[in-house]
């Protein structure tokens, strides 16, 4: 469907006095212009000039467009003010909703149909308060619909934070010409940081633990099969790592089974905490 499409038909009382309400005044209006303001009152011809203006804003609101309007105006036949007209597309797209019948009687403000545009879709993320603090609007983005990814741009972030999850909302616009991403679906998004290029250290989330003294540990490879727990600070988490700071770079960490291997050294009578 292309904008300006013929979507359905409409018929309304008030909109047959609106039509032959714009005729009328439209009448007088060409009468004092071709009098001209030499001949009518100052008046006159504003109280004219103000009655068709509002006369046209009124059938207007109700669902008229331009070329509708100048449509009746040039037939100038009150016979034709019988209150139809056809509601228009207002833009390129399809019908996802019309949840009506022929010849239903609709109240003011229901909504008939609904159009969407699927060559360009939002995809809504959420962050969490760390990741929102390194994404801006216009940022790079990514999103993952089955096996393909599909590049995108940040278009905006929520201004209020969702008080259940404690998540930032992040709107992502994507050019789907092709129509892979449909509304409802899971996606994986990718976004790009305005941290890009800084280097950093960061472990998988499973090689952390708290000490018995409750800070933050993992255990690092000191010899091959000799194991010590050393204790970092963590500065921030995403995607299932965690930043880190107080370990050199290039040291043998536990990634995997550190839990099982802080509570074999603890039966074994070890203490865990740096040794």
């Amino acid at each position: 469907m292309e904008k300006g499409d013929s979507l359905v038909t409409l018929s309304s009382v008030e909109m047959a006095e609106a039509q032959g309400a714009l005729l009328v005044t439209n009448i007088e209006w060409r009468r004092v212009t071709k009098l001209g303001r030499k001949v009518v009152s100052e008046r006159r011809y504003v109280e004219a000039q103000m009655a068709r203006q509002q006369a046209y804003a009124r059938v207007q609101a109700f669902g008229m467009t331009n070329s509708q309007i100048a449509q009746l105006l040039k037939t100038g036949d009150p016979a034709k003010a019988t209150g139809k007209f056809k509601l228009l597309a207002g833009q390129n797209g399809i019908v996802i909703h019309d949840d009506f019948t022929v010849g239903e009687l609709v109240e003011p403000g229901r909504v008939l149909l609904e159009i969407t545009d699927p060559s360009s879709v939002w995809v809504e993320a959420r962050l969490s308060h760390e990741q929102e603090r390194v994404i801006r609007p216009g940022a790079k983005a990514w999103v993952k619909s089955d096996v393909e990814w599909i590049s995108g741009e940040v278009l905006q972030l929520h201004p209020m934070m969702d008080e259940v999850t404690r998540t930032q909302g992040v709107r992502i616009e994507i050019h789907n010409a092709d129509g892979h991403l449909h509304p409802g679906r899971f996606v994986a998004v990718r976004l790009q940081t305005n941290e890009a290029g800084r280097s950093a250290l960061a472990v998988p989330d499973t090689a952390l633990m708290r000490s018995p003294d409750g800070d933050w540990q993992l255990f690092i490879e000191t010899r091959p099969g000799e194991f010590e727990a050393k204790e970092v600070e963590i500065l921030r988490r995403n995607a299932g790592l965690t930043e880190i700071e107080g370990l050199e770079p290039g040291t043998r960490v536990v990634t995997q089974g550190a839990f099982f291997l802080q509570s074999e050294l603890a039966k074994a009578g070890f203490d865990v905490h740096n040794h």
